[in-house]
């Protein structure tokens, strides 16, 4: 193999190299996602029950150049004993009435993220979401972990984890 064989070789493996990067990071904006943390949870025991209401604060960026669609919010908690539970979402207008009267909750300091909302592209947001937990509110409490899983119409998912 000759001297030019190589520069050739190295020249050409070095241009494709250049393309595909060029490729992957002139499309990453076509890849939907959304990138988001948990800034608060909120927790009211509901009375006579042993079952909780979780109320959810988030921020969450779209970084892609296409809109997110919400199609739907789950929520799966871990508490420090026992089996992982998942909560049943509160709708968009039942959360309202519950921060109307429930005043333990504090301030309602978010819009509440529901089905059909949009993330535009490349914007944050602050928004809440709520869940009903059967689980008495020291295990809501004391718990390991908890999970919002928001998913786009496209079938994109964002998990958020406390």
């Amino acid at each position: 193999m000759s001297k030019g064989f190589w520069i050739f070789l190295v020249a050409g493996l070095a241009v494709v190299g250049g393309l595909i990067f060029t490729m992957l990071t002139a499309t990453q904006g076509a890849h939907l996602r959304l990138e988001g943390k948990i800034l608060k949870v909120r927790v009211l025991a509901l009375p006579g029950r042993a079952a909780s209401i979780v109320v959810v604060d988030f921020r969450v960026t779209n970084p892609s150049n296409v809109p997110f669609v919400v199609n739907s919010v789950t929520f799966r908690l871990e508490p420090a004993t026992g089996d992982a539970a998942d909560g049943a979402t509160i709708s968009k207008s039942d959360v309202e009435n519950i921060f109307r009267y429930e005043k333990l909750l504090g301030p309602k300091y978010n819009d509440t993220l529901s089905l059909q909302d949009r993330i535009a592209p490349h914007k944050t947001a602050d928004l809440m979401a709520g869940a009903r937990f059967e689980l008495p509110e020291t295990a809501v409490n004391s718990r390991k972990s908890i999970r919002v899983r928001i998913e786009d119409v496209d079938g994109a998912a964002a998990e958020l984890t406390e």
